[in-house]
């Protein structure tokens, strides 16, 4: 009997729960970097900055976290007010340790990973000159 042959499922759902995971099991602080012009993101608009947004999702940050295969989803404070964030997966470039620059840049929506295991700010090879680059704003 013949398998029925199906495309896979995106590996960047499982890619940022586990590095979510591993940043928080060593006591370090997970930041995403989001892509904000992504169909389906829901965040405030005064704090995107070049169609980015960078944002805290540790467990002292954000309420009700929900790491799903399709959406990330979390309420937040942004200027002392409760707000609900929701991202669809294809919208997250990356997640990274905010103290160490530790982490996973997503080259496409499969979850292919480029560059170093660092993130903003801590890569060691320059960025690719046809990639834009990403800084973290504080």
């Amino acid at each position: 009997m013949a398998g029925v042959c199906r495309m896979p499922t995106s590996r960047k759902p499982y890619l940022i729960r586990a590095m979510h995971e591993w940043i928080c099991d060593n006591d370090l602080t997970p930041h995403i970097v989001i892509d904000a012009s992504v169909e389906g993101v829901s965040v405030p608009r005064d704090k995107v900055t070049d169609g980015k947004l960078i944002l805290n999702i540790g467990n002292r940050a954000t309420e009700a976290l929900h790491l799903g295969n399709e959406t990330i989803s979390f309420a937040t404070r942004f200027a002392g007010t409760i707000q609900s964030v929701r991202l669809p997966c294809s919208a997250i470039l990356g997640i990274y340790a905010h103290e160490t620059g530790e982490g996973m840049i997503f080259t496409d929506d499969s979850g292919d990973v480029g560059g170093p295991d660092k993130g903003p700010g801590g890569g060691d090879l320059p960025p690719e000159p046809s990639r834009p680059k990403l800084k973290v704003v504080k």
